[in-house]
């Protein structure tokens, strides 16, 4: 076997992880530690593993987190009044394939928004199209698509993703404009994919910021029917850190 051929031959093919596996392989020599059929397994394993990583990163980096964040670092102090078998749920993934959704609640600083990013995360190992946007400056940019004519094929876009993620829900008021968006988003998502929300604002009062009421009662069915619900009790995470 020309060994130096063949690492040449999965190069060009870009067998990148069965190269690299062979290659320690053969440098190291170990070749002869393994049977064939083990040999055979091993690169098979190696090249699954790397286009299984590389996936991985390219959803994450496609998903637009603005840190990282995961489901191990998640605080469950007692003050905070955390689900923690809801969590572990959802961080399962299993919500998604449903196309359920969940809302996550509590004051300013107590971390609604790395619990959001920690789920997804999570959707990214598990190979689920993941989007994380400010609810503000999404509203924002499809307002311009609309004046370029994009608008359909931002939308298009948001349909595609198996987790969209909407964080500082509420921030800013939803006029009409905002609110027809957010239905053609919702809709979209309706059958078969999941939306996150994160907020300060208590789904109690939802319907109080939305300017067309009935807008808002086709839109909050969407949304809030069947919704997992994570409420974050205690004081900002930010204050706890300071006071350390």
């Amino acid at each position: 076997m020309n060994n130096n051929a063949t690492l040449e031959k999965m190069k060009k093919m870009r067998l990148n992880g069965m190269h690299r596996a062979f290659e320690s392989t053969f440098m190291t020599g170990n070749m002869d530690h393994y049977t064939a059929d083990q040999l055979i397994t091993y690169l098979v394993e190696s090249e699954w593993d790397e286009r299984q990583n590389s996936r991985t990163e390219r959803l994450i980096k496609n998903a637009r987190f603005r840190y990282q964040a995961a489901i191990e670092e998640i605080d469950f102090s007692p003050q905070r009044m955390l689900d923690k078998n809801l969590l572990l749920r959802l961080a399962g993934c299993g919500f998604i394939d449903k196309g359920e959704n969940a809302i996550i609640t509590g004051s300013t600083g107590v971390g609604k928004s790395y619990i959001a990013t920690a789920l997804g995360y999570q959707a990214c190992i598990k190979g689920y199209k993941t989007m994380y946007t400010n609810t503000g400056k999404l509203f924002t940019r499809l307002g311009i698509s609309k004046a370029d004519e994009t608008y359909l094929k931002e939308l298009a876009k948001i349909e595609k993703q198996d987790l969209l993620i909407l964080d500082d829900f509420g921030l800013q008021p939803i006029d009409q404009q905002k609110q027809l968006m957010l239905l053609d988003i919702m809709e979209d998502r309706q059958i078969g994919k999941s939306t996150i929300i994160s907020t300060q604002i208590p789904v109690s009062v939802w319907y109080e910021l939305f300017e067309e009421k009935t807008i808002a009662d086709a839109i909050l069915d969407r949304i809030v029917h069947s919704a997992h619900r994570i409420e974050i009790k205690g004081e900002s995470m930010r204050k706890r850190k300071n006071k350390q």
